[in-house]
């Protein structure tokens, strides 16, 4: 027998233990793969501002899953090696030399990267089509082009990770020259070293929790951390405290949580809670690293996709916010389109400088007929009635925690004049681009200012997201200078899902690849440590503890270490995204909570698969 056919063996008799690796390593190259193919692809080459996009963003996100990747794989091999080293530990007791071991290895490694390559690009090639439908349809685009095989994205696909498996391929043929024959056969009964706990490193971790999740949920702009730590450095010392916190969190906090348990006889001495809760009691001290990197990778990937997805599900609304009217631009009127108008209003504005000791800039003054006629058009039910030398300011930019709030103050005009402002509102019934910032006084003293007097076009549209041609035809008819001004409600949707959507994509499957890569790692480890845990289930087995009872102490003891992670990365990922809603200043609760229960439902799968595979294993001891 080759040594080859030795290795192909190997892999068919642990094909199970191989099959969630060899899954999210195909899982990777297929997102891999595809975002390569993306970047490479004709057709949305052809367009400039998709292409930049496109280009830009798949080139930074295959540097980030490579560089993902290159973690996982040395993480998982690491627990291969672990597994098998009792079973290299025979063959070089039976003669076998170990460069012969070690090429075995090295097959062995090389077949499973052979195969998961071969996997992912032929399913990448597959599913591209599908993904690239997914992505234009995110980033709100009516038609594209078919996807054709790149030729540079298989060379690009496949060099890479031929490296990369060779790399852990080499790992693997290491390991018989780094350890002594009987280490190897103890390999199994040598955990990962226990760390102490102890109550300072319990309190200093608690500590270092509550000072990170304060400062994230601390206001930017007020904050005397934020000013000390600066805007740059702030949220990096955030990140090191957190990941401190984090860590010491799993190495002390957990371990006296256990131990009081334990010592609650009341609840330790129903059924198998004593040995469900002495074995977490081992693992969690053991797990702390591994638990600890889990739980920050599980709250990194939930606060960037929560974060991008609570900008795509706010897209629209922070568009009409800001732009009122579908379509808005100085000077004359045009000709175009009159189907699915609403209103085509043709306004009288004048241009204002302020001069005051908060600001020096221009805004726009309209009459109030004009307000309360757009008003009403808008769908807004107050009316204004402004007395003389009043007005009403409108800015939809505006934000309580730097900008001023004018109510009740005197407004002072470049030119001498003033206003008293009596109401402020964030809302405004004219479009953020051309008009700024709006002064509404009564039509009296409309016509008494002396200032400059602007054409102001306002168009309102039904199904306006849709009317991207009607948008163009205006813009074709402006002139240069109107041109930079021109407001158009269905253009700006359209660049907003294009930025937002395509970031979107990008995280939701980088986040999908790292989901799959961690979920992956836990289950090597529960498996390893259940292989380890035969006799003690087969000593249970012996003295009369029935099946149904040795599956639920299974179950509690992977739930826990499944759930520790999970929750603690939610929690870190809750005060984050706190931070992300406060500083853009939008409400992401309902998105943030739906990306949660999708991450939870997926991590879930993970689990029950665990679970089987654990209580599989244990009774097979039996």
């Amino acid at each position: 027998m080759t040594l080859f056919s030795l290795a192909r063996k190997n892999i068919q008799r642990n094909l199970s233990n191989y099959f969630l690796y060899i899954a999210s390593m195909v899982f990777s190259i297929v997102i891999y793969f595809t975002f390569v193919t993306l970047k490479y692809n004709d057709d949305l080459l052809a367009s400039q501002q998709f292409s930049q996009q496109i280009k830009g963003l798949m080139s930074a996100s295959s540097v980030v899953l490579l560089f993902f990747i290159v973690i996982f794989m040395a993480y998982s091999n690491s627990f291969f090696m672990k597994k098998r080293k009792k079973e290299v530990a025979l063959y070089s007791l039976l003669g076998v030399r170990k460069q012969k071991i070690g090429l075995m290895l090295f097959f062995e490694n090389l077949v499973i990267g052979f195969v998961s390559l071969v996997l992912g690009i032929v399913l990448g090639f597959f599913m591209s089509q599908g993904l690239l439908m997914i992505l234009v349809r995110l980033m709100g685009y009516e038609v594209v082009g078919s996807l054709t095989f790149s030729a540079e994205a298989l060379v690009n696909t496949a060099g890479i990770f031929a490296l990369l498996f060779l790399f852990t391929s080499l790992q693997g043929y290491r390991v018989i020259y780094q350890f002594k024959l009987i280490d190897l056969f103890h390999a199994e009964k040598q955990g990962e070293k226990i760390p102490r706990a102890s109550l300072l490193a319990a309190i200093l971790g608690a500590a270092l929790l509550a000072f990170g999740y304060y400062t994230a949920s601390s206001d930017i702009f007020t904050s005397n951390i934020w000013k000390l730590f600066t805007v740059f450095g702030t949220p990096l010392m955030v990140i090191g405290v957190t990941i401190a916190g984090t860590y010491l969190l799993f190495h002390s906090v957990s371990v006296f949580v256990l131990t009081a348990l334990k010592k609650a006889t009341s609840w330790s001495w129903k059924g198998l809670n004593l040995i469900g809760v002495s074995q977490l009691l081992y693992r969690i001290r053991a797990n702390a690293k591994s638990l600890s990197i889990i739980a920050i990778l599980s709250a990194t990937t939930i606060t960037a996709g929560g974060g991008v997805f609570g900008m795509y599900y706010n897209a629209e609304a922070s568009v009409r916010h800001m732009l009122p009217n579908t379509f808005m631009w100085k000077g004359d009127a045009v000709k175009f389109s009159q189907e699915n108008v609403l209103y085509n209003e043709s306004l009288s504005v004048k241009n204002l400088r302020v001069d005051n000791e908060f600001s020096f800039f221009e805004y726009t003054l309209l009459k109030e007929s004009d307000y309360n006629r757009l008003a009403k058009l808008q769908g807004k039910d107050e009316e204004l009635h402004i007395a003389n030398g009043s007005t009403v300011l409108l800015d939809a930019s505006f934000d309580e925690r730097f900008s001023h709030d004018f109510t009740s103050e005197e407004f002072k005009l470049e030119n001498g004049e003033s206003f008293h402002v009596d109401k402020m509102y964030t809302e405004s019934v004219l479009n953020f681009n051309p008009a700024g910032t709006v002064l509404v006084v009564n039509d009296k003293v409309f016509a008494a200012t002396n200032a400059e007097s602007i054409k102001m076009q306002v168009v309102g549209m039904d199904n306006d997201l849709k009317q991207q041609a009607i948008s163009k035809e205006i813009y074709n008819q402006l002139a240069t200078e109107q041109q930079e001004g021109f407001s158009s409600v269905p253009q700006s949707y359209e660049d907003s899902l294009a930025t937002v959507g395509s970031l979107l994509f990008v995280g939701s499957f980088l986040g999908l690849v790292f989901l799959a890569a961690t979920g992956s790692i836990i289950y090597f480890k529960v498996l390893t440590e259940a292989e380890e845990d035969q006799s003690k289930y087969a000593i249970l087995n012996k003295i009369g503890v029935n099946k149904k009872q040795i599956l639920k102490t299974v179950a509690g003891q992977v739930a826990v270490i499944f759930s520790a992670p999970l929750v603690v990365g939610i929690v870190h990922s809750a005060f984050a995204l706190l931070a992300f809603s406060q500083l853009f200043g939008m409400d992401i609760t309902k998105p943030v909570i739906l990306w949660m229960i999708a991450y939870s439902a997926i991590y879930g799968i993970y689990y029950i698969f665990t679970v089987r595979s654990f209580y599989k294993i244990v009774r097979q001891g039996n």
